[in-house]
C-alpha cells in the first residue's frame, strides 16, 4: 500500500518542464556506416530498420548524459530468437551502458531475462557477471514495444509498454562514462524516438544501496597477480602457484562482494597479440584467520574457470562455461549459488588462493564464508 501511495503521488506532483527533442529516423540522423538499414514508412511512421548484422547505427551529434529517451521498437523475425537494444553514454562499442530485450518466438512463457542491462567495459559486455540486472516482461512480437529509459547520475529505471511501474530497475549504472553517443542495433523496426534531457523525474543521480554492504560474511579484500595467458585446455596445478618474486597489487570488491576482473584487465574479446589460442588467468589470495582448526564452508560465485588452493593443496577446481552443459546454475552466469565447497582450516593465519582463467565474455568471483564462527577475513 505505501509504494502504491508513493507512486501515485510522484505521478500526479507536477512535473518539472524540459525541452523534448523529437528525431525523426532519417538517414541523415544517423550513421550507418557500419550497419546497413532501411529508412522507410512502417504501420504509419518514419522508422528504421536494421537488416542483419550484429553492428550498431549511431545518432549523430548528441552528447547523451541525464534525462529521458523514449523509442518504439518491434522485431523483425523472432523464430530464433531476437535481440533489441540501445545504447547510451557511449564513448566508443567498447566502452557504452546498454539495455535490450531478449525476444523469444512464444513471448506467453514466464521468465526472468526478457530486459536486461550490461555494462561494456574493454570491449566486453558484462551479462554474464551482472546477472541481477534482469527481469521479466511482455514483449510484443508483432507490434511496437514502447521503451522509455529515465537515467540521472548512477542510476536508471527503464519502462516497457507503458507500464506505471519501472519494469527494470539498476541501482548503479557500471560503466565508465557519464556522458556519450545513443546508438541501436537489433534486426528490428525503429521509430518515435524522443529525448528529454535533463528530465529525470526525481531519480536520485547517487547510487542505490547495496544490502550486501551489511554483510560481513563477503571476502572483500584480495590481492591480484598480473595477468597471464594459459594454452586452451589446460589447467592450472600445485606448479602454477604464484612464486616469492610474483608482484601483487590489492582489489577491493564492488557492489554485491564483486571481484571485477574484466573491469582491471579486459577480457577474451581485446586481449589480441596472437594468443587467440590462449585463455587470460589471475591469482587471487586472501588470508582467512581462524581461531581453532576446524572445516569451514565457503559460496563461491566465479566466471569462468577457478582453481581453489588452501596452505598450498588444491582443495576445488570448477568450470561455469556459457553455454556448455558445463556451467553452473544460473545459465551459466556468475552468482553466489554457483558452488559451496568444504575449507580445512588450521588455526592460525591459512593463505587462500585462487587462480580464475577468462573463458567467455566477462569474469570474475564472488566469495562468501557460510559461517564466520572464530573466523576473521581481511575486510577494506
Amino acid at each position: 500500500m505505501i509504494s502504491n501511495l508513493i507512486y501515485a503521488q510522484v505521478s500526479n506532483a507536477k512535473k518539472p518542464k524540459s525541452k523534448e527533442i523529437q528525431i525523426p529516423f532519417e538517414a541523415t540522423r544517423f550513421d550507418t556506416t557500419l550497419q546497413k538499414v532501411e529508412f522507410t514508412t512502417y504501420k504509419g511512421v518514419k522508422a528504421m530498420k536494421i537488416l542483419p548484422g550484429n553492428k550498431q547505427v549511431i545518432l549523430k551529434g548528441f552528447n547523451f548524459t541525464n534525462g529521458t529517451i523514449e523509442f518504439d521498437t518491434q522485431p523483425v523475425d523472432v523464430s530464433r530468437g531476437a535481440f533489441l537494444s540501445i545504447y547510451f553514454r557511449q564513448q566508443n562499442p567498447g566502452e557504452s551502458e546498454l539495455v535490450y530485450l531478449r525476444c523469444k518466438p512464444d513471448e506467453t512463457e514466464q521468465r526472468n531475462d526478457a530486459i536486461q542491462y550490461a555494462p561494456i567495459l574493454h570491449g566486453v559486455n558484462l551479462w554474464d557477471i551482472m546477472g541481477q540486472f534482469q527481469a521479466p516482461a511482455l514483449i510484443h512480437n508483432t507490434d511496437w514495444n514502447h521503451i522509455k529509459l529515465v537515467i540521472s547520475g548512477l542510476q536508471m529505471r527503464v519502462y516497457l509498454n507503458n507500464s506505471t511501474r519501472p519494469t527494470l530497475e539498476i541501482p548503479r549504472l557500471e560503466g565508465t562514462a557519464s556522458a556519450g553517443a545513443i546508438a541501436f542495433d537489433g534486426q528490428a523496426y525503429f521509430a518515435n524516438l524522443v529525448i528529454k534531457p535533463n528530465e529525470t523525474e526525481w531519480l536520485s543521480p547517487t547510487e542505490g544501496t547495496d544490502l550486501t554492504n551489511h554483510d560481513i560474511n563477503y571476502i572483500r579484500r584480495w590481492d591480484v597477480s598480473a595477468s597471464q595467458f594459459l594454452e586452451k585446455g589446460r589447467e592450472l596445478i600445485i606448479d602454477d602457484l604464484p612464486k616469492d618474486t610474483t608482484k601483487w597489487q590489492p582489489i577491493v570488491a564492488e557492489r554485491r562482494g564483486l571481484i571485477n576482473l574484466t573491469r582491471k584487465f579486459g577480457g577474451m574479446e581485446n586481449r589480441g597479440g596472437g594468443v587467440q589460442n590462449k585463455n587470460r588467468y589471475v591469482w587471487l589470495k586472501t588470508t582467512i584467520k581462524s581461531a581453532k582448526e576446524q572445516v569451514a564452508k565457503i559460496q563461491l560465485g566465479f566466471s569462468d574457470e577457478v582453481y581453489v588452493f588452501i596452505n598450498g593443496g588444491l582443495i576445488y577446481a570448477d568450470k561455469n562455461q556459457y553455454p556448455q552443459p558445463i556451467r553452473k546454475y544460473p545459465d551459466g552466469r556468475l552468482d553466489i549459488a554457483n558452488s559451496t565447497f568444504d575449507v580445512p582450516l588450521k588455526a592460525g593465519d591459512n593463505q587462500l588462493v585462487i587462480g580464475v582463467s577468462n573463458y567467455f565474455y566477462g569474469w570474475g568471483i564472488v566469495a562468501r564464508m557460510m559461517d564466520m564462527n572464530c573466523i576473521n577475513i581481511l575486510q577494506e
